[in-house]
């Protein structure tokens, strides 16, 4: 299973409103993002199901829609697959809510949780933060590339690097054996040009 190698995050606490957010998402997919993260820890879930549903609209398939933590949510507005974090439903949880067919994604922050994930009916391993990051109140320690270098010798699964990935570094994070890069916060200003220039970089094999 091959993951595209920008995996753009739309965190819902980074807009001020829901038509910044579904702007923000238009402009991603403009420019060619085939699989998003819809994330949102505070709305309810009548609105997050509202949120998701107008993003299916926004993003047809065959891009991929990830739901974070609710794979209750996912069903009902449906995405392809759920997202979930160490203190969240358990992937065994997820899968049997999910069924077998829809993406299994999980975050892990270090070698014991990543051989863990290995192990689990997960489609896809995240790893991190990579670098510091503000997307998150109280973010994991920093793996660093090397981290995800050691997590890359664990795992053949697809791998994906999140935590304060730019553009600046994005190409160090490939060659250290990420299939996939995760964004949030370098995507936020000029979304579509940014998309661009990050599928640009994570894309060139030379």
């Amino acid at each position: 299973m091959l993951l595209p190698r920008l995996y753009a995050i739309v965190d819902a606490a980074c807009f001020r409103d829901d038509d910044a957010l579904f702007a923000h998402a238009r402009e991603l997919a403009g420019a060619g993002v085939t699989m998003l993260q819809y994330r949102n820890k505070a709305a309810s879930s009548r609105q997050m199901l509202a949120h998701a549903r107008e993003l299916r609209r926004i993003f047809p398939r065959p891009a991929k829609l990830i739901f974070n933590d609710r794979a209750d949510l996912c069903l009902a507005a449906d995405f392809d697959g759920v997202h979930v974090g160490q203190d969240d439903l358990s992937p065994e949880g997820a899968r049997a809510v999910i069924g077998p067919d829809r993406w299994l994604g999980l975050s892990t922050h270090n070698p014991e949780q990543v051989r863990a994930a290995d192990q689990a009916d997960a489609t896809y391993i995240a790893i991190g933060p990579v670098f510091a990051t503000a997307s998150k109140a109280n973010p994991d320690p920093v793996v660093g590339v090397e981290g995800l270098r050691a997590a890359r010798a664990l795992t053949r699964k697809p791998l994906v690097a999140i935590g304060g990935i730019t553009r600046a570094n994005c190409r160090q994070v490939m060659e250290a054996g990420a299939d996939s890069v995760a964004v949030i916060s370098d995507l936020l200003s000029a979304p579509r040009r940014a998309a661009e220039e990050f599928m640009r970089l994570v894309n060139d094999d030379s």
